[in-house]
């Protein structure tokens, strides 16, 4: 049986996110992997893999808070918003104090509208924007909402000025790079890019890259965690053998933790087994989202 599981890695600079996936395939031996949020090449951080059947999970972990460090270069804009790109403009930096930075820096705070870089997935008429900009075209691409938490000034040695930042899922930090740089008046570009957390994983837990790399395959297992860590924090319904059996056939279960609203999605266990996503309904019922068949009793077979 294949496994199902979480394996939180820390993506080195140079590599993009589908290679870390591919790299994650041959190490554990495994098919099915996925990740819960891109990270740009040259940024590096939390980067959680998800292994078999917890990719089911994935849209919940990607919609999950993340945290950056991101250090700028003031002065400069360029057409990526990062410093790998080109220089489009250079601007003398003013004279900034933190009381300045952090003025500019709250008006991205809350909800707020995006225009995607260029260089960026998002698909456009069926292709990557990246792969238009790499051809030197540029199309109208739509604002979009995204939620920005906080925006905190860690330090400010000009040209440079780092910044963490908690924000929700399709923020791009070289859009509110190049955005704040313009609010000071003199542009910016990333210049570096960490990704400290992701939903309850932060840095300091994840695997190195170059364990990933030459650690033995049961090495690496042994880092793997189970399914439902992510989805950690949320409220816990859990049935007895003739509700599960109900739920795992489809049909809702009068069981609902405490407290939790209709809307409220809620991970399911019965006799200490993940079964998967249910949805609090009107009655204090819970009905099946996401079944997960991979948690089932009997012998898990793990890639050598």
């Amino acid at each position: 049986m294949i496994e199902a599981g979480l394996l939180v890695l820390d993506k080195t600079a140079g590599v993009t996110s589908f290679d870390a996936v591919s790299l994650v395939r041959r190490r554990l031996g495994i098919r099915r992997v996925g990740h819960a949020g891109t990270l740009d090449p040259d940024a590096t951080g939390v980067l959680p893999m998800l292994l078999g059947e917890a990719t089911k999970l994935m849209a919940y972990l990607t919609d999950q808070d993340k945290e950056y460090v991101a250090t700028l270069r003031l002065g400069v804009t360029t057409d990526t918003g990062d410093c790998g790109g080109r220089v489009i403009a250079e601007a003398p930096v003013p004279s900034l104090d933190r009381a300045r930075v952090e003025q500019a820096c709250r008006s991205f705070v809350g909800r707020i509208k995006q225009v995607p870089p260029m260089f960026s997935a998002v698909h456009h008429a069926g292709r990557r924007l990246y792969e238009l900009a790499r051809e030197g075209r540029e199309v109208e691409r739509e604002p979009r909402e995204v939620v920005i938490h906080t925006i905190d000034a860690e330090d400010l040695s000009p040209p440079h000025l780092r910044l963490r930042v908690v924000c929700g899922k399709g923020t791009y930090l070289r859009t509110l790079a190049a955005d704040l740089g313009s609010a000071l008046g003199c542009g910016a570009a990333v210049e570096r890019l960490v990704r400290t957390r992701v939903g309850p994983f932060p840095l300091d837990e994840a695997v190195p890259w170059t364990a990933l790399q030459t650690d033995p395959p049961a090495i690496l297992w042994a880092r793997v965690r189970s399914a439902d860590d992510a989805l950690a924090g949320w409220p816990a319904a859990r049935l007895d053998a003739r509700a599960a059996a109900r739920f795992e056939h489809g049909q809702a279960v009068e069981t609902a933790p405490p407290r939790t609203s209709p809307g409220s999605l809620v991970r399911v266990y019965a006799a200490g087994r993940f079964l998967g996503v249910g949805e609090v309904v009107d009655g204090g019922r819970t009905r099946p989202v996401r079944m997960l068949h991979a948690d089932r009793p009997g012998t898990r077979v793990r890639p050598a």
